[in-house]
């Protein structure tokens, strides 16, 4: 497989700062907006990158659960391999890999857990399934066989036939953006990047080289 030719000429369109909206939040609802009415599928899938202290990276797509000018959120196990690399190192990226549009987005900042409130607020609004789901995974650990989930979720379903409380060890991260930017395809690799990058409580809008 000759992977040097496969390539894509990007001729969706074009960003210019005129057409941008005067925060990025209001500018990723637009695009958001349009990854809809295109029917992408898992519209809001991220790459969620995260590092050691050491700057050891590390990534993985998980979904954006809410978002808004305090940040964008997802959920997990603090005690995942991510939850544990975030409460060492608070800063992570985001990129929202819309390629049939010839759009990515990417969120870069620093990351605070939300409010208890808020995690359980979420948690009870998700499926039965995925509630036991969250307490029969201890994400990131190795184990001998898929038996042991089917095992522990059989166990809990037995415990929990109705209500599942919300897990301590499981909650919401807010990623606080301090620069987010949205690239567009252009013909011969001239893409269009344009980046917002916050200064005090505003943002400056910059147009990056591709």
């Amino acid at each position: 497989m000759d992977l040097a030719a496969l390539r894509r000429n990007y001729d969706a369109g074009g960003l210019d700062e005129s057409g941008l909206a005067a925060d990025p939040v209001k500018q990723f609802t637009s695009w958001l907006s349009d990854v809809l009415a295109a029917g992408l599928p898992e519209p809001n899938a991220m790459v969620l990158a995260t590092a050691t202290p050491e700057g050891r990276p590390s990534q993985r797509t998980v979904l954006l659960k809410d978002y808004g000018p305090a940040g964008f959120d997802f959920f997990t196990n603090y005690g995942s391999r991510k939850g544990r690399q975030l409460a060492a190192n608070p800063w992570a990226s985001l990129l929202f890999p819309w390629h049939p549009l010839h759009r990515q987005v990417i969120v870069e900042g620093r990351v605070e857990r939300l409010s208890r409130e808020e995690s359980e607020d979420y948690f009870r609004s998700r499926p039965y399934g995925s509630r036991l789901g969250a307490w029969a995974s201890r994400q990131s650990e190795v184990i001998p066989g898929r038996d042991v989930l089917e095992e522990r979720y059989a166990e809990l379903a037995g415990r929990w036939p109705d209500e599942v409380p919300a897990p301590d060890f499981w909650g919401g991260f807010r990623v606080v953006p301090e620069t987010v930017e949205f690239w567009q395809g252009r013909p011969n690799r001239l893409h269009d990047r344009l980046r917002y990058r916050r200064e005090g409580g505003a943002w400056t809008v910059e147009r990056l080289s591709p």
